[in-house]
């Protein structure tokens, strides 16, 4: 019997970039819906899937994504979009049941969120329940509902994990002793994979023991070497929480609040079904998931992170340069474009900006506190760059392996502003070229750049030759080490 057909939507977030080469290898044929295809491009598997440009609030788009297709996998939500989510769920929902009816798909495998059993939800966990049951009723469908999902850059383990290694003394509400049933991403993959080879099964609730968001917290502690110690008071509000937790991690509000807000009730999943429908599926402890979380991140070996979602970032592209006001910086560098191309990918994150930290950091917490994501997002790999994801407050728009790197602001600006780096061979050099770019946004977005101007002059100056400088200690190093 032949296998199924697979469309994937969701393929750039962190459970659907890590569900697409799983599938494929299990011989699946794999079709995905992109809202931009272009972020796909440097992805290990982008050749052997088929990519239908569209959009969930498209039903021309969806109609194309799902001809002939037989198995959905619907991963797509908003909740980073702003206040408006869950309307916006809600006619994505509605629009899938459409399409899906009209190209008669057998079975939609939706992955949701757990509800409490005492208390009212979060809005974000009702819009979740929204979407499944939306689903449900419209289409043959299975409905995964899953707690926090622990695994190397997943949103929930990052959270715990900031938590945890930059606070000594946390002080907490009172619903940190709430149970709350975490996941491991590899039981999340697993589930989702072979669902596809089953009949649907209406919802299925997955995880491992429960366990209270303090003893989550203390075990990172405990496999970290660290002592922490958490303290309860009975006044800390679910958004002043959530506004402390976007403060101290690198998780923003609009992902915080929900992050939050989803364990101010418990939320224990009633496995049962789970086990007699997966029995070879025993979801490891969260201990396992942090264990193997940690190592992934040792190894430098994140397949997918929380931040390459693009949520309710600004989305505009660079096309057309007239009318941009640009600053460049050159130089010439005695090594091969290869080295230079390592040294400006390498740029935020632990390796930090080469020149003026402080001023970075600065700028960073200026961003941060204007709701801004900051500097503290991070990035998933040291050197290795992917288009759409994100570089502390940028975001990658393009790579052309050793030759260009483009970045786009997603900070609090009075316009559109780009960072822009190239290594041009030139006469067994490399002319290395550093590029920002600002459209400014009236008259306030002309002030902001001009009045920072004498700044931004000293920094780009320091960063180009600082780059230059990296870019040839990288290609000695790698001479020294061919020879030996």
């Amino acid at each position: 019997m032949p296998k199924p057909r697979i469309l994937l939507t969701g393929a750039t977030g962190y459970v659907g970039g890590r569900l697409t080469p799983r599938l494929l290898e299990c011989g699946y044929s794999v079709r995905v819906l992109a809202r931009d295809p272009e972020r796909l491009a440097a992805r290990p598997w982008r050749e052997q899937v088929e990519v239908v440009a569209g959009d969930m609030g498209d039903l021309n788009s969806l109609r194309r994504a799902l001809h002939e297709i037989d198995v959905a996998y619907y991963l797509v939500h908003s909740m980073q979009a702003g206040a408006d989510f869950a309307q916006r769920d809600r006619e994505y929902a509605r629009n899938f049941v459409e399409a899906g009816r009209e190209a008669g798909l057998k079975h939609l495998i939706y992955l949701g969120g757990l509800l409490p059993r005492e208390g009212a939800p979060s809005l974000h966990l009702s819009s979740r329940a929204e979407v499944g049951a939306i689903l449900r009723e419209g289409l043959p469908c299975t409905e995964f509902r899953a707690g926090p999902i622990i695994g190397s850059g997943s949103a929930s383990f990052e959270m715990a994990r900031y938590l945890t290694e930059r606070l000594p003394i946390m002080i907490t509400p009172r619903w940190i002793d709430n149970l709350v049933s975490p996941i491991g991403i590899r039981d999340v993959l697993s589930y989702l994979l072979q669902a596809a080879a089953r009949e649907p099964l209406g919802v299925v609730e997955i995880g491992a023991t429960p366990l209270t968001f303090r003893q989550m917290m203390l075990i990172y502690a405990e496999e970290r070497g660290l002592k922490r110690v958490v303290l309860k008071t009975p006044v800390l509000a679910p958004k002043l929480a959530a506004l402390w937790v976007g403060l101290v991690t690198p998780i923003p509000n609009r992902l915080a609040v929900p992050l939050v807000e989803g364990i101010v009730h418990s939320l224990v999943a009633d496995t049962r079904q789970a086990r007699r429908v997966f029995p070879d599926i025993r979801p490891m402890e969260y201990r396992e998931a942090v264990r193997l979380a940690l190592a992934r991140i040792a190894e430098r070996a994140v397949e997918t992170h929380w931040s390459g979602a693009l949520g309710a970032a600004q989305t505009y592209t660079l096309r057309d340069w007239e009318g941009l006001i640009r600053e460049e910086r050159t130089a010439l560098v005695d090594a091969p474009p290869e080295a230079v191309f390592h040294a400006f990918c390498s740029l935020g994150g632990e390796t930090g900006w080469l020149a003026w930290n402080w001023a970075w950091r600065l700028r960073g917490l200026l961003d941060k506190l204007v709701g801004g994501p900051g500097l503290r997002r991070g990035r998933r790999h040291p050197y290795e760059l992917l288009p759409g994801e994100a570089v502390d407050f940028w975001r990658v728009e393009q790579v052309v392996p050793n030759r260009r790197l483009r970045l786009r602001a997603e900070m609090k600006t009075p316009g559109k502003a780009w960072l822009e780096f190239e290594a041009i061979p030139e006469e067994g050099r490399t002319r290395l070229v550093q590029r920002a770019l600002f459209e400014p946004r009236g008259l306030p977005g002309a002030l902001y750049w001009y009045a920072l101007y004498p700044v931004h002059k000293r920094i780009f100056s320091d960063m180009a030759r600082a780059l230059a400088q990296r870019a040839l200690q990288l290609h000695r190093a790698s001479a020294v080490s061919t020879a030996q």
